[in-house]
């Protein structure tokens, strides 16, 4: 198996940030209303777009699909596709728009993806991948990242994974988002490609330690602060996906306990959201399209049910506004008098 020059040895590219805390790119779900909301409890998290496809960056509705609000900063425009000046041209637009850094999919299993030969599949192209990450990287002016598996289906060499970095790392990029697990693109959802596959996290750590000058963030199953936490031992950063969406507090625990400051309750935090929402309401969105992030605010604590159930039942009628989400807030916070009492 023939291996590039290890990442040293080129130096094309913009170094990349040092990046401990990061929100994964969710597809329906990391919008900009999400990220807004992550911003606000976790400060120092670098937070990433739901994927892009760069050919809806080049010919589709830019406003739309790349709608960043200036406090979401740092924040990672994520693209999808497996044309080099396609990808480029979409790398130049995105960093015109102000994004802090451009990733490359190369892990999304889905059957989409797949019939358009990007995501996952892309693993079994590393020579293509880099072509892509050179071109991305002389078209902008911000770190180009790479978000990959493992592996696809039964390839379970860690030469062979090594081998897809080496050959991507040579053409410029030097941070790459390991999902600690195979794609398997036959015969499993997205859903369960997220679940079933097993966790290999010692292949982000022998990464790291075989080519310690590459920043390494480690993703895939992290679900509470220890586990992640673990991770900083053996990689440069932690990238959590639905437990993130799911626990958002998890998020703000993460940022006080690696970035220090003072923890802050859920009401709190989300009081603190207010001149945002009532911003977005004034300019025309409807509230349910902000609520819908807000719902795993109060998981697992007392009066949670609650706070979920009126947001989602009240969000979509006509009219919702902030009365709404303080009304939440407040039955929550009966729940918590009534424990103190």
């Amino acid at each position: 198996m023939t291996v590039l020059a290890p990442a040293h040895a080129v130096s094309p590219a913009i170094a990349a940030p040092q990046v401990r805390l990061s929100v994964a790119p969710m597809m329906d779900w990391t919008d900009t209303h999400c990220r807004v909301f992550h911003r606000a409890i976790a400060p120092h998290a670098r937070l990433y777009t739901e994927m892009v496809h760069a050919n809806a960056v080049i010919h589709g509705d830019r406003p739309r699909l790349l709608a960043m609000d200036p406090v979401e900063h740092p924040v990672a425009l994520q693209l999808g596709g497996s044309e080099p000046e396609l990808l480029a041209q979409a790398a130049r637009i995105g960093a015109d728009w102000g994004f802090d850094e451009i990733n490359l999919n190369c892990g999304c299993p889905s059957d989409r993806v797949q019939a358009g030969r990007f995501g996952a599949c892309l693993m079994r192209e590393p020579d293509l991948v880099a072509e892509s990450v050179a071109a991305m990287i002389g078209a902008c002016d911000v770190p180009v990242t790479v978000k990959c598996r493992l592996g696809v289906d039964d390839e379970h060499r860690f030469e062979v994974f090594l081998d897809f970095v080496d050959r991507v790392a040579a053409a410029g990029c030097r941070s790459f988002v390991v999902h600690a697990r195979n794609a398997w693109l036959k015969g499993l959802s997205p859903k369960e490609n997220r679940e079933v596959p097993p966790l290999r996290y010692d292949w982000a750590y022998r990464l790291k330690l075989e080519r310690p000058q590459l920043q390494v963030v480690v993703n895939g199953g992290i679900a509470d602060l220890a586990e992640a936490t673990v991770h900083l031992d053996h990689a440069d950063g932690a990238m959590l996906g639905r437990a993130a969406y799911h626990d958002p507090y998890l998020l703000h625990r993460l940022d006080v306990a690696w970035f220090g400051g003072v923890e802050r309750s859920r009401a709190d935090l989300l009081r603190g959201l207010r001149p945002y929402v009532e911003s977005q309401l004034e300019r025309g969105v409807f509230l349910k399209h902000i609520a819908r992030h807000l719902l795993g605010l109060f998981h697992g604590e007392r009066g949670g049910r609650a706070f979920r159930q009126i947001l989602s039942e009240g969000a979509h009628r006509p009219g919702a506004d902030w009365s709404l989400i303080e009304r939440a807030i407040e039955v929550t916070e009966s729940f918590a008098g009534r424990d103190a009492a």
